[in-house]
């Protein structure tokens, strides 16, 4: 199989495996500037150099095509191509067009903006930038360097203008925090190309080698994943593919477990880390952060308890067994984060634990939490019951026979209670926690305990598969029926389609015995990534992607849903 084609810049950033850079027009949410920029992920999402093609001295439109190797410029007067040179520089070489790289920002003041001058040490032109905490080197390899605005403050322009009389220039950048050696080439820019479309086909490789006509969109999903993993640094403290290069460029604590499960059978130790690292940041309680990146660990809210059902769900992908020292650190960890619900979100008196946000469940706006923010919701109970399943038979795995007695009383009650609080006979509800007011919604969220499967009784399946099929519309599952008058179709969680729903309610119903339905949940999620791409959500009835169009769940979903598609035919 061929790898990915050439994919639309500006909904897709070109970037490499742990790379903090990224070059796209996208500079911040809902920012799409006219020229390419290079951008940093340290500290934020900061648009570092633009980068501006010039033809005989005046900006010039291009034609800009990017590969997972390289990207170029490209027009009926010359060329320019980049590509990562490992994850710290790019090599930049261009014919007949010249290339300005600039500071993004033009104002210099005593707390932001980018200082730029020339390196009397190296003899490269450095910008150093407030925002990211790094500097910006570049040096010439082949052709002329002219320089503007160094050493200038206040708003001013300061950059470069790389070009050569004739022939083919060459400049590389690199990123570095105080100091750097003189950089010295060892080898061609071809051969930097063709080293990262070596990494990334063994990559390709290794996560998606069922992939076949059947599965247009895999190179292109796990191009998306490739791409967005970074090295460790500040609080990210092992290798981690961020939900995006784009602006939503963090570690939020339940979307890692689906890039997890897509990384599983090729890559056991990157999805290993994947599924461990909002556990670095588990606090007393057990409680996992809502979020984590470069420079920020959040705690305002929390995420669902979904990590024993990805538990489970790693454990069946990873090519070997978890050896007992990890079993053991998984069992701790996922044992203070149940025992966070039980402890910590019970009222006094209460069977059930609660969110105190929409927030906190993953689905932030879903009509679930119109009647009230403090929701005992089926959903969590749900998860509870998956988890504390899962460490039950951990238990037993490690010889914790009290324990595995302790789980298993934990999630006979957590289930009874769903049954006996939460089920009216026809359908799940939720309660209010203060006023124990029941109400109901057109809300997949309500739906979300078909994730226990065979612990359901079959008039509860059914009835729960009959009430999914409502929502498959032609996209996938909306997250908001349709004709709901709350339905919005860019609502975020009141409509739209989105990854991890699919992949939940798709294994709940396979575990249910409903496998036609869920073939046809699993067939149109593939199908709406393979016409509208890796957006964060899709709007229900058009396809059309949403929001962050480079998404690495949505990427990871696709991956599970079609390697386990091909699987079945096989």
């Amino acid at each position: 199989m061929t790898i990915a084609p050439s994919f639309p810049i500006a909904e897709i950033p070109f970037s490499c495996a742990g790379s903090w850079l990224n070059v796209s027009p996208v500079v911040a949410e809902k920012r799409v500037e006219q020229y390419l920029h290079l951008v940093s992920h340290h500290t934020g999402m900061h648009a570092v150099l633009s980068l501006v093609p010039l033809l005989d001295g005046h900006r010039v439109d291009t034609a800009v095509t990017a590969t997972p190797a390289v990207l170029s410029w490209i027009h009926d007067g010359g060329r320019i191509d980049l590509a990562f040179d490992g994850p710290d520089a790019v090599r930049i070489t261009g014919t007949s067009l010249a290339l300005r790289l600039a500071a993004s920002q033009r104002t210099l003041t005593p707390f932001s903006g980018t200082y730029f001058y020339r390196d009397p040490v190296t003899g490269g032109h450095v910008f150093t930038s407030y925002e990211t905490g790094r500097r910006y080197r570049v040096t010439a390899l082949t052709g002329t360097v002219e320089a503007f605005g160094a050493e200038s403050l206040g708003t001013h322009d300061r950059g470069v203008v790389v070009s050569a009389e004739r022939g083919a220039w060459e400049v590389v950048v690199e990123t570095y925090r105080t100091s750097a050696a003189p950089y010295h080439r060892t080898r061609s820019f071809d051969e930097v190309v063709h080293d990262r479309s070596r990494q990334f086909t063994a990559f390709l490789d290794a996560v998606a080698p069922w992939r076949d006509r059947s599965t247009p969109a895999a190179e292109l999903a796990a191009y998306v994943l490739w791409s967005a993993t970074v090295a460790p640094s500040g609080f990210v403290g092992r290798p981690a593919v961020l939900m995006s290069k784009h602006w939503m460029n963090k570690v939020w604590s339940w979307d890692h477990c689906f890039n997890a499960l897509a990384l599983a059978a090729g890559d056991a130790d990157l999805a290993w880390h994947q599924f461990l690292l909002p556990f670095d940041h588990q606090d007393a309680s057990g409680a996992l952060p809502d979020s984590v990146t470069h420079s920020e660990v959040l705690h305002n809210f929390v995420k669902p308890p979904i990590h024993g059902w990805a538990l489970g769900q790693l454990r069946r992908r990873l090519p070997r067994p978890l050896d007992r020292d990890q079993l053991a650190d998984a069992y701790r960890k996922l044992a203070a984060w149940t025992q966070f619900w039980l402890d910590h979100r019970r009222a006094a008196g209460h069977r059930l634990p609660h969110y105190q946000h929409g927030n906190d469940s993953g689905w932030d706006n879903a009509t679930t939490f119109d009647a009230g923010r403090l929701v005992k919701s089926a959903d969590l109970a749900a998860f509870l019951v998956v988890q504390l399943r899962q460490l039950a038979d951990l238990a037993v795995e490690l010889g914790d026979r009290e324990g595995e007695s302790r789980w298993r009383e934990n999630a006979g009650d957590v289930l009874d209670a769903l049954l006996d609080e939460l089920w009216d006979g026809e359908r799940f509800t939720a309660r209010d926690v203060t006023t124990g007011a029941r109400h109901t919604t057109d809300s997949l969220l309500d739906l979300m305990p078909i994730v226990l499967g065979e612990h359901l009784r079959p008039e509860q399946q059914r009835r729960l598969a009959d009430r999914v099929e409502r929502h498959l519309v032609h996209s996938g599952l909306a997250t908001e029926l349709p004709a709901s008058p709350h339905y919005e179709a860019d609502g975020y969680w009141r409509g739209p389609v989105w990854a991890p729903a699919t992949v939940l309610v798709e294994d709940g119903l396979r575990r249910s015995g409903f496998t036609e339905l869920a073939d046809s949940v699993s067939a149109r999620f593939r199908a709406v990534c393979e016409k509208s791409g890796f957006a964060e959500n899709f709007d229900a009835l058009t396809g059309e992607g949403l929001r962050d169009r480079a998404y690495t769940w949505t990427a990871a979903a696709y991956l599970v849903l079609a390697g386990d598609a091909v699987a079945r035919r096989r």
